[in-house]
């Protein structure tokens, strides 16, 4: 895979969630990815543990959720911008920016406060440069 520009801003799909369109903050400060999610409940399934929960992709129409079921890969303590820390789960799942998709970590977060309801972390960049100054440059 060729390195993709990317804005600090962007919109992506996470098809596997049934999640067709999110706004990403591209976050060169945050390590790992983060999605809002709530109403998170485990179980285990074929001897691995999974989570459902919901989220809601777009801030302007909080009553449109969608739940989602992923496989739960790891568990990370994480500390928020505020200082707080959290041990949240982790899942993996494909996202598509652009014409590129790829699998990322994405760790499981109420982000109801937050202005964009997913950070895509430095982990996800391996093949991406940021331009800072522009937003939408995958988008159509």
């Amino acid at each position: 895979m060729s390195k993709m520009t990317v804005g600090w801003k962007e919109e992506a799909k996470l098809t596997e969630l049934k999640i067709d369109a999110i706004k990403v903050k591209v976050d060169t400060g945050a390590k790992t990815s983060s999605l809002h999610a709530f109403d998170i409940e485990s179980f285990d399934k074929e001897g691995s543990t999974y989570v459902t929960f919901k989220t809601c992709p777009d801030k302007r129409h909080p009553k449109h959720t969608i739940t989602c079921e992923a496989k739960v890969i790891d568990y990370r303590k994480i500390t928020s911008s505020n200082g707080q820390t959290q041990l949240r789960y982790v899942i993996r799942s494909p996202i598509t920016i652009g014409n590129s998709t790829w699998n990322i970590d994405i760790t499981l977060a109420n982000r109801h406060k937050m202005r964009y309801k997913m950070l895509l972390g430095r982990e996800a960049m391996k093949n991406i440069i940021v331009s800072p100054q522009k937003t939408y440059l995958q988008s159509d």
